[in-house]
């Protein structure tokens, strides 16, 4: 084959889902292709897009044999150069959930020796896929135009209104409007007030400054926070799950599909089945979800400890827990040591970690806790399978495993498991 390069146009046979929302293919040398905007079973002309040694990458540009999985494209931005939001707008809604259930599963085996069937279920809060997210994160090319970033480039496609976004998202008018001097801007959500009385959506925009000169903020509709700083109300949004009011400030994490908190806690209460007077420690615990929930159920006989590191986020964990006199807070880089010399006996333990999971180390030091049960939210496969992995070979067991669709039109996908320690019993 003669030598390749980046802009190269190939004809492929393609094959099974790959991680970062392409699917596999192999080249005429036998190198692994990764394209983007195909379907298994589908022959494609594809342009290289990046060429290595072991593997290449490509966006398919033409479809010369077409699966019946293929459908339109709800957003015209969503294609080979343009937008990289969203990696699977070309695929059937119930198809992408079976191919995301092959992706989880295929991790789970390779990185955790687990061999078993994953199911991804469908979450409430979302319309055929779309109008979903609560919080969008938008980039700002040279002349103040927000939009998203092309895949794996810094290249902006500017957009206007986005539909996986929910609909208060656009109503701020942060797309129509200019941002000089902004390297991004967020709009997250929600209600404006803490009163479960008073529903009026808005929500909270956070623009960050590009090094340290001039941001103009234009006028909109919600509140602004300019680099940390309340430029105008709200500076917090309000979100109800399960009976409970959440407050999350500008910046602080929150799921982002607007039926995923609900089915998360859900999962993760029947799964824990918490008791009367048991003490649970939620790990990674943000603004207190989790916690919220759990301290509810073991009562006040009970006690729940939130652990997080964000300052931002613990405020607002003390917020959310006022109310529950067996919930407390506690601010800690969570680590081994931490776990080890600061936790201490736990019947339930929850773990909702960054993507990049929380590592082998950190899955050792719970076993001498000796926790009833120990609940894992993750929404990277990758990452998850390799704490699994850890943790039974710390000694504990895989008793149930659940994923849900919390992110359509993308191969992301959000995934918790139950595991249980033999011979432990609550406390």
């Amino acid at each position: 084959m003669d030598p390749v390069r980046v802009g190269t146009l190939v004809e492929l046979d393609v094959g099974a889902p790959a991680s970062g929302g392409g699917f596999v293919a192999r080249a005429p040398d036998g190198r692994v292709v990764f394209v983007r905007h195909a379907l298994p079973g589908e022959r494609v002309v594809a342009r290289l897009t990046a060429v290595t040694t072991r593997y290449l990458r490509a966006d398919a540009v033409d479809v010369i044999t077409a699966s019946s999985d293929r459908v339109p494209a709800p957003c015209r931005l969503a294609g080979p150069g343009r937008c990289g939001g969203c990696d699977w707008q070309h695929v059937d809604l119930d198809v992408q959930r079976r191919l995301k259930a092959q992706l989880a599963a295929d991790h789970l085996a390779h990185l955790a020796g687990i061999r078993c069937r994953v199911v991804v279920e469908p979450v409430t809060g979302d319309v055929g896929g779309l109008a979903w997210r609560t919080r969008v994160r938008f980039a700002v090319d040279g002349t103040g135009r927000l939009g998203f970033h092309q895949h794996r480039s810094r290249a902006v496609q500017v957009v206007g209104r986005c539909p996986v976004a929910v609909p208060e998202v656009s109503a701020t008018g942060v797309t129509l409007s200019r941002w000089p001097g902004a390297v991004s801007v967020e709009v997250h959500a929600g209600d404006v007030s803490p009163n479960r009385e008073d529903t009026e959506s808005s929500a909270t925009v956070v623009a960050r400054r590009r090094g340290r000169g001039a941001l103009a903020r234009p006028e909109v509709e919600p509140g602004a926070v300019v680099d940390r700083r309340l430029a105008c109300p709200p500076g917090s949004v309000f979100h109800e799950v399960a009976g409970r009011r959440y407050r999350v400030s500008a910046g602080v994490f929150w799921q982002a599909h607007a039926g995923a908190p609900a089915a998360l806690v859900d999962a993760v209460l029947q799964g824990l089945a918490p008791a009367s007077g048991e003490r649970a420690v939620d790990l990674y615990a943000g603004v207190g979800l989790f916690s919220g929930a759990l301290a509810t159920a073991v009562g006040p006989t009970g006690s729940v400890v939130a652990v997080e590191g964000g300052a931002a986020a613990c405020a607002d964990a003390r917020w959310n827990l006022r109310d529950l006199p067996q919930a407390s807070v506690v601010r800690a880089a969570i680590d081994a040591e931490w776990v080890s010399r600061s936790m201490g006996p736990a019947d339930l333990v929850v773990l909702d970690p960054p993507r990049q999971g929380v590592g082998a180390a950190v899955a050792g030091a719970l076993g001498p806790a000796h926790p009833r049960a120990v609940a894992y939210v993750s929404c990277d496969p990758a990452s998850f399978a390799r704490d699994l992995r850890a943790l039974l070979d710390g000694g504990m067991v895989l008793t149930s495993l659940r994923a849900f669709d919390t992110f359509p039109m993308t191969e992301h996908v959000e995934q918790v498991a139950i595991l249980t320690t033999p011979g432990a019993a609550a406390r």
